[in-house]
């Protein structure tokens, strides 16, 4: 069992390992009430959350409970990692499908069952050689803060997330969501498709916050703000609300996280079901930590893979709106394997 974290998750820099003492798993979302540690929460709790039944489960566990030693992250030493070969075997939206899929999704805009969903594709691998040193090379690729490889014993979650969920700092809660991406800032930064994307998500979340904010005190603090990142640039925006509401009653009022659903949430998550011929597992879900004092710091799990013996599961999506080309998405859609593996639009 092992946990390695970017150290911006706890104030520090580099990665850093964290000592684990036990990994404990749940059915749902209550079980994390008055626990602290490291936690996933795979995406299909949605269909719980939100009432649905739908058709696809993953096959692990929906809570991971990681109970550390200590708080004291140790630095790794994280230069020159061995190699590690990734053999790309099946991909479950190819180019023309992934294409032939945003046409559906903009029939659904036209039909006025959705304003925007968020379409995303699995990239199967053959690994070859040690997990963690996978993670190393997609971190040196490409640093984010929330950054994070868990081996559970059983499974390994690789994740690059620049994208937070949830942070809880006393009666301060934020959100960071993620939408619009692009090779340049100045093409996102003039893309009124983005700006617009951005903009429907933002107020899904300003929706989902209010639920468990005090009266009044929500507030939408920076709108479409680009960072740049070594292959791509991401647009974000901030909202944030006063809330005392625990991290187990501000999870159930808020996910599935809105920036990988679509709007409105629920329809949205329904129609991903039947497009999407994959479960998306952990993808999409969140993952971070739970403090002692009640505070949190939770990630979405974008550019994020579940390894399991030689199979790596490597996951990517775009969100569609009505002036979306399948042609772009595509496009988007590779480039955010990209870090995670060069050669991905040669080998389709």
């Amino acid at each position: 069992m092992r946990l390695v974290v970017a150290g911006e998750w706890l104030g520090r820099e580099g990665l850093c390992n964290l000592k684990i003492k036990n990994i404990s798993v749940a059915e749902d979302i209550e079980a994390l009430e008055g626990f602290s540690g490291f936690v996933l929460l795979s995406y299909s709790l949605s269909s719980k959350l939100l009432n649905l039944n739908l058709k696809k489960k993953g096959i692990l566990p929906p809570v991971v409970m990681v109970e550390l030693e200590d708080w004291e992250p140790r630095p790794l030493d994280q230069l020159n990692p061995r190699p590690y070969k990734l053999n790309l075997k099946d991909v479950s939206l190819g180019p023309e499908d992934y294409k032939r899929a945003v046409l559906k999704v903009k029939e659904h805009i036209e039909a006025g069952d959705i304003y925007q969903l968020n379409l995303t594709s699995r990239f199967t691998f053959e690994g070859e050689g040690e997990h963690q040193k996978l993670f190393l090379h997609f971190y040196r690729a490409q640093p984010v803060p929330y950054a994070f490889f868990l081996d559970t014993g059983d499974f390994c979650l690789i994740s690059g997330s620049m994208e937070l969920f949830l942070e809880k700092r006393d009666k301060l809660l934020v959100s960071k969501p993620i939408k619009g991406t692009a090779r340049n800032r100045e093409e996102l930064a003039s893309s009124r498709k983005d700006r617009a994307e951005n903009l429907m998500i933002t107020d899904m979340v300003r929706n989902d916050i209010g639920r468990v904010a005090e009266t009044g005190s929500v507030r939408v603090r920076e709108l479409f703000k680009i960072e740049g990142f070594r292959t791509l640039y991401q647009m974000h925006s901030r909202v944030e609300c006063r809330s005392c509401a625990s991290s187990v009653e501000i999870l159930r009022a808020t996910f599935p996280p809105a920036s990988v659903t679509g709007a409105p949430k629920r329809k949205a998550v329904e129609i991903i079901d039947g497009l999407e011929p994959h479960a998306r597992e952990y993808y999409c879900g969140c993952g971070g930590f739970l403090f002692p004092n009640g505070d949190f710091r939770l990630s979405v799990l974008i550019r994020t893979a579940v390894a399991k013996g030689s199979r790596i599961d490597y996951y990517a999506g775009c969100g569609i709106v009505w002036d979306s080309s399948p042609e772009g998405e595509l496009e988007e859609l590779l480039l955010k394997v990209k870090a995670f593996y060069k050669r991905v639009k040669e080998e389709l």
